[in-house]
């Protein structure tokens, strides 16, 4: 009795099935994340099922190989993209909104106000400098480009702004 001939789906299912465990291990070695293995894995056989005629590749092991040094590179520019090693989980105990009570609520207002007149009480300057430096988190040297100043003078004028709001807020500098 003949063999049935060999199809994309049955090369697939039989790359799947030799080379699954191997491509774990394999981007394990890489660096990648235990929770990602399935998804890079899967990644993998996704892509080769997308091409046609994967019967008429000689080499298979070769391209699969080949397939997930891709995969693996493209992991890990998305990862250094979004920057997920930076970011935390959220737990409720650590990152929970504290109380918003009415009197909480009113004191940031008042403190608010405050500050706001503080600010109106720069000289335009230098409120402009601490604006553009703490409130909108320019550099300091992009602040000095803006408003032709140097470098150093943004850094006075920080001072200056500093000294004085903590002083109208009741804070040590």
């Amino acid at each position: 009795m003949a063999a049935a001939p060999e199809t994309d789906q049955t090369v697939l299912n039989a790359l799947t099935r030799q080379y699954r465990a191997v491509l774990l291990r394999y981007f394990a070695r890489r660096g990648v994340d235990p929770s990602d293995l399935e998804d890079l894995t899967q990644e993998v056989f996704a892509r080769l099922s997308g091409h046609h005629q994967l019967v008429d590749i000689e080499r298979r092991d070769a391209y699969l190989f080949e397939t997930a040094a891709h995969v693996a590179v493209d992991h890990h520019r998305r990862a250094a993209a979004r920057r997920r090693q930076f970011h935390d989980t959220y737990e409720e105990s650590l990152h929970a909104l504290g109380d918003f009570s009415p009197e909480r609520v009113q004191a940031g207002r008042e403190e608010l106000e405050l500050l706001t007149v503080a600010l109106r009480e720069l000289p335009e300057r230098t409120r402009h400098v601490f604006v553009l430096a703490r409130l909108e988190s320019f550099p300091h040297a992009e602040v000095a480009q803006r408003l032709h100043i140097s470098t150093s003078a943004v850094e006075k004028h920080l001072v200056k702004a500093i000294a004085h709001l903590s002083k109208r807020l009741g804070r040590q500098p």
